[in-house]
């Protein structure tokens, strides 16, 4: 395996932000990894870059999952254990595993990137989080040179966190997952926590919906809510909602009605950035190239021929309108390189 040298990453990111690799290779197998000149390098795992601000070009090595394959692992009385390689695009995983009959992971339709980025962002949308359906990874460890697998209870899962962002694993390069397992339940219970998920079905007239009826629902949703990456780059949701004290949430309700807020199981209260974003006077604005898209406050979007400094610009712009206005701070989702 020779790595590619100067290598654009402009295509590989959904903000089309630009940037070169020193070294790029693509990884289609997971004992690829175990070649000792790459564990040299300087390394950033790529995944589906639907989650990556490039900021300018990367001196090191990018290693671009493309692990494939998915099946059966096994099941029991009580739930499927299905495996899939860390380079599956993560929507397509989930239809496919709905038209097995394997349903589970339906409200997480729609949501771009890979099988082997989700459980590290531990991605969640409409009151599911991967986490809840995780079952074990298998990962390689450059520093030890050895796979090595871990099951849900040591993942640390939080709120879009995980052992893996925690301890900066992913980010230092250090490992690279090669595939995950997912629990899914054969006592299926539709999630409709969130309204819009009910009303579109409702809209349709499905009273009883099946798994396929929730995912095409949320894919609906979804796409009249989040402009298409191939259409107008963006990242998809670009800032964490925030998770704020019982009683900051009291006052900012009492003084704001209408904000959405949601309590957790903690005590706390998260609340809705979007709202945020768009009551601080955001939504569909811009400054410069980049702005946040007119549909959904939440998106930060690449108008064209943006760059890392242009999203920083932008990023910091909010999150100082939103601090000055609510006292909120806002976290972005996505990495930095």
């Amino acid at each position: 395996m020779i790595p590619a040298t100067d290598f654009d990453l402009r295509p590989c990111n959904t903000l089309a932000l630009p940037g070169r690799a020193a070294r790029y290779l693509k990884i289609s197998a997971a004992d690829e990894l175990a070649a000792p000149d790459l564990a040299r390098d300087r390394r950033f795992i790529l995944g589906g870059g639907s989650n990556l601000v490039l900021t300018g070009d990367f001196d090191g090595l990018v290693l671009h999952m493309a692990i494939f394959g998915k099946h059966l692992l096994k099941e029991d009385a009580e739930a499927f254990y299905i495996e899939a390689g860390a380079g599956e695009n993560w929507h397509e995983f989930v239809q496919w595993t709905l038209r097995q009959g394997w349903p589970g992971l339906e409200n997480l339709s729609l949501i771009p990137g890979t099988v082997g980025a989700a459980p590290i962002q531990n991605i969640g949308a409409y009151g599911l989080e991967v986490g809840e359906c995780f079952q074990a990874l298998t990962a390689w460890d450059f520093e030890k040179q050895a796979f090595f697998q871990i099951d849900r209870s040591a993942c640390r899962f939080a709120y879009r966190d995980s052992l893996f962002k925690q301890e900066g694993w992913h980010l230092s390069g250090r490992m690279a997952i090669t595939s995950v397992v997912f629990r899914l339940p054969k006592k299926w219970m539709p999630n409709l926590r969130y309204a819009d998920v009910s009303q579109e079905l409702a809209a349709q007239h499905i009273a009883t919906p099946t798994p396929q009826n929730i995912a095409d629902a949320i894919v609906a949703v979804r796409q009249r809510k989040l402009p298409d990456p191939a259409r107008i780059p963006n990242a998809g949701s670009f800032f964490h909602n925030p998770v704020v004290t019982k009683v900051q949430a009291e006052a900012l309700k009492a003084a704001h009605p209408t904000l959405p807020s949601y309590p957790q199981p903690d005590g706390r209260v998260k609340l809705a950035a979007g709202w945020l974003i768009e009551q601080a006077g955001w939504r569909g604005k811009n400054l410069g190239p980049v702005g946040m898209y007119e549909k959904q406050a939440l998106v930060l979007v690449n108008r064209g021929g943006a760059t890392g400094a242009d999203v920083r610009r932008t990023m910091a712009a909010v999150q100082a309108d939103v601090a000055a206005r609510f006292a909120v701070a806002l976290t972005p989702e996505p990495i930095f390189l």
